[in-house]
Parts: C-alpha cells; structure tokens; sequence
C-alpha cells in the first residue's frame, strides 16, 4: 500500500493536476489519469483498488491498467511523492 507524502499540494482541472512537493521545491504536472490515481490514493485506496477503478473508468484493460498504475507509482516512489507502507502499520 502507498501513501502520499505529507509535504504534497496539489491542484486538480479537466486537464490533470499540478502537484507540488514543498519539501523539496518541485512542481510535477501530471495528466488527467495520473490525476485521478493521486486522488484515490489520498483517499486511502490500495493498489489494486486504484487499478480496478482506473480500467473501469477510463475503459482500458485490466492488465494494461494494472501495468500502467504500477509504473506510475514507481514513479511517485522514486520521486518521493509516496512511500510504501505495510498493511496495518499506522502512519
């Protein structure tokens, strides 16, 4: 499961969102995809939710959903936008 780091502000449009990292003074522009995956991950919504919810929204296969939310948050991860927390562990 991951969470969204605390030092994240993120405005959301028609278009995607703009997502700044005050901690480490970095502004990301992300599409309308990316967008929503933030904020079901601000919502508490694990991996595989996500990946349900962005094939069924957006049409697309589950395998090219699940390929695609994976690298994405590999993404985030690498950034350090979000980090990985273990199921049942407070944070």
């Amino acid at each position: 499961m991951y969470r969204l780091s605390n030092t994240l502000r993120s405005t959301h449009n028609q278009d995607g969102a703009v997502v700044l990292d005050i901690r480490q003074g970095q502004i990301f522009s992300i599409n309308f995809v990316g967008s929503r995956i933030l904020e079901l991950l601000k919502s508490g919504s694990p991996e595989s939710v996500i990946v349900e919810e962005i094939s069924r929204e957006f049409g697309v296969r589950r395998d090219i959903a699940e390929k695609d939310v994976h690298e994405f948050l590999q993404n985030l991860k690498r950034c350090q936008l979000v980090a990985e927390q273990e199921s049942g562990v407070a944070v």
